[in-house]
């Protein structure tokens, strides 16, 4: 079976192996003459970014790089890139990276033309009506990890460096026009990066399945993610040439990010303040948080999930598919405790001020307090 196609759900994608070389012809489709690339400090000097400018060089669309992103990348970040922006003159992005880079390079796109503070655009009500939608520059994603799937989003993470708070800004117009989805730019991630990204793709598929909204679309992705995850990431963890599992975990990192239109839940919102505060890898705070939230959602969920545990090939039901998960993170060297990622007993007051605030609360299928989540951080440390 080859892995390769043309998706038009929920954008335009290139999915296959090589595909990295019609990044040109996507930026003539998309009408960019005079692209920046953003993508974070890791990858600014790694073959696959030296390659991808040499293509763009070559197609005479210029090598403008911005790498200036962190790995929580924040409102600084974000103004230092539209200053790069709007100095060369450039009329879109490739946002090339993991969730750090695809996240801020939409930002750049999306901010660029715009004059009203970034903090105006959250994803609150209709706050994104706010925007020029016609200052919006066209964005190609070009994905690097399989996991956030930020290259199929509307919106970027974006912490607030004063406040310490990871805000989502939304707009419609911030899905990328075009994604090349290449999983031989994968096969370079380190193990640590493999496994946590890939399990921040379960996590979407998990808490998008977990969601009590209805939206039976998503409720098929997120199932058939989870499955990709369990199949093809330990695969990728142990063999980082195997191309077939690196394009499976590509796929199910875009199913994650298209299922939880449906809702996220209790993970993120403890994991989105973790890694305000704490500088932790997004990915791994939410499998370190993961057990811990299916025990506290378990009676809701026990139902749904004695389905998805068959479906799995899971035996035991809701109980089997806990276990599983711990089974996976240990066999990904992921801490069982958040006090491994540094996070201190101290912090949990801030920690519960954050995540009772966070959007993904709403999806959680028991709903949370102050003092429910204190007890669930407290359970996660």
């Amino acid at each position: 079976m080859s892995l390769t196609g043309n998706w038009s759900y929920p954008t335009a994608i290139k999915f296959g192996a090589g595909r990295i070389q019609e990044l040109p012809g996507a930026c003539a489709q998309v009408g960019i003459t005079r692209p920046l690339l953003v993508t974070d400090r890791g990858l600014a000097g790694l073959p696959i970014t030296t390659q991808t400018l040499d293509l763009l060089d070559q197609a005479g669309l210029g090598r403008a790089l911005f790498a200036e992103v962190d790995p929580n990348p924040n409102e600084m970040n974000l103004a230092a890139g539209v200053k790069a922006f709007r100095d060369g003159g450039h009329d879109g992005v490739i946002a090339f990276g993991g969730g750090s880079g695809l996240d801020l390079g939409k930002m750049v796109a999306f901010m660029a033309g715009q004059t009203r503070p970034l903090w105006d655009f959250e994803d609150i009500g209709d706050w994104w009506t706010r925007a020029d939608a016609e200052a919006i520059a066209p964005i190609i994603a070009v994905p690097t990890t399989a996991g956030t799937g930020s290259e199929v989003g509307r919106a970027s993470v974006i912490t607030n460096s004063e406040t310490h708070e990871k805000k989502i800004i939304f707009h419609p117009k911030v899905l990328p026009s075009v994604v090349i989805c290449d999983p031989e730019l994968t096969v370079g991630m380190p193990r640590f990066i493999t496994a946590g990204t890939g399990l921040d793709a379960f996590a979407h598929c998990v808490e998008a399945f977990s969601s009590p909204h209805y939206h039976p679309m998503s409720q098929g992705i997120a199932l058939e993610g989870m499955r990709l995850v369990k199949e093809n990431l330990p695969r990728a963890f142990a063999t980082p040439d195997d191309l077939e599992a690196r394009a499976q975990m590509m796929s199910a990192a875009m199913m994650g990010a298209t299922a939880f239109q449906k809702g996220l839940g209790a993970i993120h919102a403890m994991s989105h303040p973790i890694g305000a505060l704490f500088n932790t890898h997004h990915g791994t705070t939410n499998a370190v948080c993961m057990p811990a939230v299916l025990d506290f959602n378990a009676e809701a969920i026990r139902d749904r999930f004695d389905s998805a545990a068959a479906y799995l090939k899971i035996d035991g039901g809701f109980d089997g598919f806990r276990a599983f998960v711990q089974g996976l993170n240990d066999s990904l060297d992921i801490p069982r405790k958040l006090s491994d990622l540094g996070v201190t007993g101290a912090a949990i007051p801030e920690l519960v001020r954050g995540a009772i605030k966070d959007p993904s609360c709403g999806g959680n299928p028991v709903t949370l307090t102050e003092a429910n989540l204190t007890a669930l951080f407290e359970a996660a440390l």
